[in-house]
């Protein structure tokens, strides 16, 4: 049988003297600061001689406790390592850049699947609207682009698939509209987005009009929301609008007898040296295959 003091014991000492406060010991180890001295005054009276020097409301230690606190160092170091060595290993983090609008409308919703598929990586969200260089900014793994593709060398960039752009509206904004009066129309902008109305009315072979338009939207997903509420008819990508399509709350316009725009816009991009990376291939792997699922259920509903 061994013969040593408690172990609870020992523990409130080394926090105590590492920290050098019973007040922060207390809280490194969620307890009180009058349990903690109570330990330690139990692991005096164990030793039989004292191991702080209290004074003015200080605490530091003696010759003895000094003592005790390096072979309780060495011990502990031991033991944090042995433990480390047998437990399972800690999350990997994965730090994923995209804009907001595809981290609300496309990401955020499915990231649970991804999580439950590879419980081992922590991902850790990012967004903004503004371009990013993986060169300058090493804590993002992943950059998620829209719009055109990074350039510059040791940067992988592979496109998430051509994505279909289509003038989407309420079925009650179709029926006003008709299906012979597709020019005649409020045209809700996206400012950032590559593709735009000329774009589309060129591609149908209509006149494009000269009359300033609708309400513009820096977002996506805001450009989406207001076709939803119908305030007029949003030129976005399907994949910000895979829910509302499905819901029925938006149809594409036209009866049929328009044309969606096809272009790659989002890019999944990372260092060339990162590539085989276990996390950084588990989720390129995921990320294409649940877009290629997503493309292949999007409903073709037009009014």
């Amino acid at each position: 049988m061994r013969r040593i003091p408690s172990f609870p014991a020992l523990r409130a000492f080394e926090a105590a003297a590492r920290l050098g406060s019973f007040a922060r010991a207390s809280a490194e180890l969620h307890l009180t600061p009058s349990a903690v001295s109570h330990q330690i005054r139990a692991l005096e009276r164990w030793f039989g001689r004292p191991l702080f020097r209290r004074a003015n409301r200080q605490a530091t230690l003696t010759a003895e406790g000094q003592r005790l606190l390096a072979g309780l160092t060495h011990a502990f170091d031991a033991l944090e390592a042995v433990c480390a060595e047998l437990g399972p290993p800690p999350p990997s983090s994965l730090a994923v850049h995209c804009t907001p609008s595809f981290a609300a409308k496309w990401l955020g919703p499915r990231l649970p699947a991804f999580v439950e598929a590879h419980p081992g990586i922590a991902i850790r969200l990012s967004t903004s609207a503004d371009p990013v260089d993986l060169g300058r900014h090493e804590e993002i793994d992943v950059l998620i682009a829209y719009g055109r593709p990074p350039r510059g060398p040791g940067v992988t960039v592979e496109s998430l698939g051509p994505e279909e752009i289509a003038a989407l509206c309420t079925p009650e904004v179709a029926r006003a509209v008709g299906p012979g009066g597709v020019g005649r129309f409020t045209r809700l902008d996206s400012s950032f987005s590559p593709v735009r109305w000329p774009d589309w009315f060129a591609h149908n072979g209509l006149p494009i009009p000269t009359d300033p338009g609708g309400p513009a939207f820096d977002r996506g997903s805001l450009v989406i929301s207001a076709a939803v509420q119908g305030l007029g008819v949003a030129l976005e990508t399907l994949r910000f609008a895979d829910g509302e399509l499905g819901a029925g709350q938006l149809v594409r316009l036209g009866h049929g007898r328009v044309a969606s725009l096809y272009r790659d816009l989002h890019f999944i991009c990372y260092r060339d040296r990162d590539g085989a990376l276990e996390k950084i291939r588990a989720f390129r792997s995921w990320l294409l295959d649940v877009e290629a699922d997503s493309r292949a259920g999007r409903p073709e509903t037009s009014a």
